[in-house]
C-alpha cells in the first residue's frame, strides 16, 4: 500500500486544489525540513519504512492535496480514505496523530518532499 501509486485521490480535508510549479522553492523546502525534523522524524525515515512510511517519493504516489490533507487531517483521513485505512493496516495500526499545523507548514513539508525523489 505505501509503495502504491494513486494520482487521483484528493481526500478529505481543508485542501480541495493546490498548484504546484515545476521549480521547487529551495527555502520553502527547508523549511518543510525543519518542520518535519521537529513533527514527523519521529515517526518517518525518508528511505525506509518505520513507524510510519518512508517520505521519499511519496509525491510521485499521491497527489499534493493527499499529502497536505494527510498532514492536516489525519484522523478524518484514517476513519474515511481508502488509502489511508489501508496505511493503518500496513503500519500495525499506529494512527499517524495531528501535529497541529498550520496549512503553511504543511505546504512547506510538501515542498521538502518534493526535493527527496
Amino acid at each position: 500500500t505505501s509503495q502504491k501509486t494513486e494520482l487521483q485521490n484528493k481526500s478529505i480535508g481543508p485542501i480541495s486544489s493546490i498548484g504546484l510549479t515545476k521549480e521547487i522553492d529551495y527555502k520553502l523546502a527547508k523549511t518543510g525540513e525543519a518542520i518535519f525534523k521537529k513533527n514527523s522524524k519521529s515517526c518517518h525515515r525518508h528511505n525506509k519504512k518505520f513507524i510510519g512510511p518512508a517520505a521519499t517519493g511519496i509525491v510521485s504516489r499521491r497527489t499534493p492535496e493527499w499529502i497536505m490533507n494527510m498532514i492536516l487531517n489525519p484522523e478524518e483521513m484514517l476513519r474515511k480514505d481508502p488509502l489511508a485505512k489501508d496505511l493503518l493496516i500496513e503500519f500495525n495500526y499506529a494512527p499517524m496523530i495531528k501535529q497541529g499545523l498550520k496549512t503553511e507548514d504543511a505546504r512547506a513539508i510538501l515542498e521538502y518532499y518534493r526535493t527527496l525523489n
